[in-house]
């Protein structure tokens, strides 16, 4: 079991930045590497692949050889949180090694924010205000850093089983990143 803050995992070239939660209990906190070992992991990946930000095959371990390709992944929280739901305090505690990673990522332009709490840690962390960011699927922000913002429902079990989140619209996502990357 790996167990401790999860690094991310990627490029330090990387244009594209995925922002998930915090690192799965039973996925990368046994891995080592984000969203690896859980379903989260299984769609994320695989949408990775389709639209060219990764190469090689996926197979749920930290060793399977997979690679990113302009994209780096990585965690509003580096730890996994009690329960497995962050709160306030860990979420403002991590938000150091958040901007230590954008600020790290000299060609970053946009970065993909699964769910809202990654959203509100992105603003938070780069300065802006969340009155002027409101979290909605697809949404795209232009943030006062220079970097733009787009957001999904996070791609867990939980919202694609309850139908909150398909593939299809987790798909439309990375169509827009593919089209804004590409421009």
């Amino acid at each position: 079991m790996f167990n401790g803050a999860v690094p991310s995992f990627g490029t330090d070239a990387a244009s594209l930045l995925i922002v998930g939660l915090a690192p799965g209990l039973k996925g990368a906190n046994q891995t080592g590497r984000p969203f690896t070992g859980d379903y989260a992991g299984d769609l994320l990946y695989a949408t990775l692949l389709k639209y060219g930000f990764a190469s090689g095959e996926y197979q749920a371990r930290s060793d399977d050889g997979l690679k990113l390709k302009n994209a780096m992944i990585t965690n509003a929280v580096r730890c996994v949180p009690p329960q497995n739901k962050p709160i306030g305090e860990e979420i403002k505690t991590c938000r150091t090694f958040l901007k230590n990673r954008i600020v790290q990522l000299p060609n970053l332009k946009l970065m993909i924010v699964l769910g809202r709490i990654a959203h509100e840690s992105v603003i938070a962390t780069l300065g802006g205000k969340q009155k002027d960011f409101k979290f909605s699927h697809g949404g795209l922000h232009d943030l006062p850093s220079g970097h733009q913002m787009l957001d999904s429902y996070h791609c867990s079990r939980y919202n694609t089983n309850t139908g909150r989140l398909t593939t299809e619209m987790f798909e439309d996502v990375f169509d827009t990143a593919k089209s804004l990357l590409s421009n």
